[in-house]
């Protein structure tokens, strides 16, 4: 603690020490988190699991983004949010999914350079619009403006798809395996939900991960693990697509989940626990419904299941929580 306090009083002192502070920041903010030594981890993560997957524009995206996005919003009014990160985190995830989805070209950096630009302006949209509920925007900006570029992709050929989904009718999945879980790598896909949360599957990215969420919040990192497994195992007991299963996709939206009901914006308790739970549960629902909408257009879910379930649970909040666990 006493590190951290020398640090921001350093940081304030400098120009550029403050914005690398608060873009570190933004990177944290991801998953609730603001401290930039968290961000750091977080980077660290994107790089290890970037260039293992063979795509580093993904990790460069993601500072761009989250650099951009900080930049936009230190020219806003509100100076407490942005120096806690809070403009900078859908930048973040803008940069790092355009070039999951998209090909590298010069057109690409500019989409990612706007993205996160209108992902502050969609922040503080959605924020004014929600403010009534006392509910955040979380990464609703992210994926609006990230399902908008990538559903633009399909109309100018100067937007190429390299990973987009194949679109597909919806149709009813065979379960065709006597055991739920053959072919299930738990211990991986568990992983693989927490790093996915940046569109990638890294075991040793989501240990970095888990230890950024440690360094600033404990509760935090229990809560995104124990959230991925259960988000795991709920996908196999329903069973979902094995494969789907085994990459975390659909653990990661569930890890925000966990992490926002049981650790954010409520204080650890026996009863928060069991209304995080039943909303990682449901958040499980809301990703198998939103692939079967998605899948004709050919656009991924990316964080909106974890948007629409916590929104859900949220604004009820106050109602369902003591005053002293809020």
């Amino acid at each position: 603690m006493e590190a951290a306090s020398k640090w921001s009083k350093i940081a304030d002192g400098n120009v550029v020490l403050e914005f690398i502070d608060v873009t570190l920041r933004g990177c944290a903010q991801v998953m609730f988190q603001n401290n930039p030594l968290t961000g750091l981890l977080f980077f660290a993560a994107i790089f290890v699991g970037a260039f293992g997957e063979g795509i580093p524009a993904m990790a460069f995206g993601s500072v761009l983004g989250t650099a951009v996005a900080t930049f936009t919003g230190m020219h806003l009014k509100d100076r407490t949010s942005w120096k806690a990160g809070l403009y900078g985190y859908n930048g973040c995830l803008v940069g790092a999914a355009l070039p999951t989805f998209l090909a590298v070209s010069p057109i690409l950096w500019l989409c990612i350079i706007l993205g996160s630009v209108v992902s502050v302006i969609v922040t503080i949209c959605i924020a004014d619009i929600l403010k009534t509920w006392k509910v955040a925007a979380l990464t609703a900006p992210f994926v609006l403006v990230t399902w908008t570029m990538l559903l633009a992709s399909y109309a100018f050929g100067g937007l190429t798809s390299s990973a987009l989904p194949v679109p597909n009718l919806p149709h009813d999945l065979v379960a065709y395996n006597t055991s739920l879980f053959d072919g299930i790598d738990l211990f991986k896909s568990t992983f693989y939900g927490i790093s996915e949360v940046f569109l990638i599957s890294t075991v040793l990215g989501s240990v970095l991960f888990l230890a950024g969420l440690a360094v600033s919040s404990l509760w935090a990192a229990v809560f995104g693990l124990l959230g991925s497994l259960l988000a795991v195992l709920v996908a196999v007991v329903l069973q979902a697509e094995h494969a789907s299963i085994n990459n975390g996709l659909y653990a990661f939206s569930a890890v925000l989940t966990a992490i926002a009901l049981g650790s954010t914006f409520n204080k650890p308790s026996w009863r928060v626990l069991i209304y995080t739970l039943i909303g990682v549960i449901f958040t499980v629902f809301v990703q198998g419904a939103l692939n079967t909408v998605l899948a004709p257009i050919g656009i991924p879910t990316l964080t909106m299941p974890f948007v629409l379930a916590s929104w859900l649970f949220l604004v009820p909040n106050q109602d369902v929580m003591p005053a002293h666990r809020q």
